[in-house]
């Protein structure tokens, strides 16, 4: 597994773009993925230390993504990351129940960003 790198994916390309430039500046190396089967692709090839995940994508939603990723024993290891703009209290507890590591809110700051990948 490859120390300082993380997969982002997002359908909309600006905040793929956002939160890659926020990551490249702290030292990531950054791959990006505008849809769910194509980080399943990137997956296959890699082995990332997190994933920030977009909840709301077309076809395979971010939850959907981080149950086949938890499915799968040789991705276990990363830390799963979603990144979203549901941030109601309700939205927040089911999104950490269905296995995700932390949360990252939409619109993205540098500092809410990194904290939400902190022991990574």
């Amino acid at each position: 597994m490859s120390e300082r790198t993380i997969l982002v994916v997002d359908d909309e390309e600006i905040n793929r773009l956002v939160a890659a430039l926020f990551l490249q500046q702290e030292g990531w190396a950054v791959d990006l993925a505008a849809s769910g089967q194509e980080a399943l692709e990137k997956m296959a090839g890699h082995r990332y230390r997190c994933a920030l995940l977009d909840i709301s994508m077309p076809g395979m939603s971010g939850i959907e993504l981080c149950k086949t990723i938890q499915g799968n024993g040789a991705w276990q290891a990363t830390r799963l990351i979603a990144y979203t703009a549901h941030v109601l209290p309700d939205e927040q507890a089911a999104i950490l129940q269905a296995g995700f590591d932390a949360i990252a809110s939409k619109p993205t700051t540098r500092a809410s960003l990194l904290q939400a990948i902190q022991g990574s």
